[in-house]
Parts: structure tokens; sequence; C-alpha cells
């Protein structure tokens, strides 16, 4: 939730993952999902929906339209665990 409500947090994230990342107290399965993008690994380690969403549109893209269908299709594929991309031609 910092990286939502925090813009130069969400700034340096996009700059400077692995620094941010240092600043809190992830088990190493936590970190190596958010790193590998695996937020199926995330749900598994106990991780609410509503913060998967929330960091899916962070790490993809925050805005309405493109950005936004992006981040929900790169959720539902780690989700499913499809590696394919589907068809983005919308995005």
């Amino acid at each position: 939730m910092d990286l939502k409500w925090d813009p130069a947090l969400r700034e340096e994230f996009g700059r400077d993952e692995k620094a941010v990342l240092d600043r809190y107290p992830l088990a190493a399965a936590e970190r190596a999902a958010i790193e590998a993008r695996d937020f199926r690994a995330l749900y598994d380690l106990g991780f609410h929906p509503y913060l998967g969403s929330q960091l899916a549109r962070l790490i993809y893209g925050n805005a309405a339209g493109p950005e936004a269908t992006r981040a929900v299709k790169a959720l539902v594929r780690s989700l499913t665990g499809t590696d394919e991309e589907a068809d983005d031609s919308d995005e």
C-alpha cells in the first residue's frame, strides 16, 4: 500500500526496485514472487487478493485504458499459470 499512496516511492520503485524491496521485511519467498511477478505464489503465501490487483496495476501501469488492461492480463496470466500472451490487440 505504500507504493499506492506515495508517488515518490512509486517513482523510486520504477528506477530501483531492489532498493525499495530492501526496506521491507519480506520473506525470501515473498520477495522472489514479487521480483518474478508471480502473483499466484503471492496468493499462495497469503497475499490478499485486493493487494494483488493493486500491485499489478502499480507494476504494469496504473492509468485507465491500455495500461490497466495490460496489468489485468498480466495478473490473470500469473494466477492461471499461462505463459502465453492473450490477444493483446486492445493494448
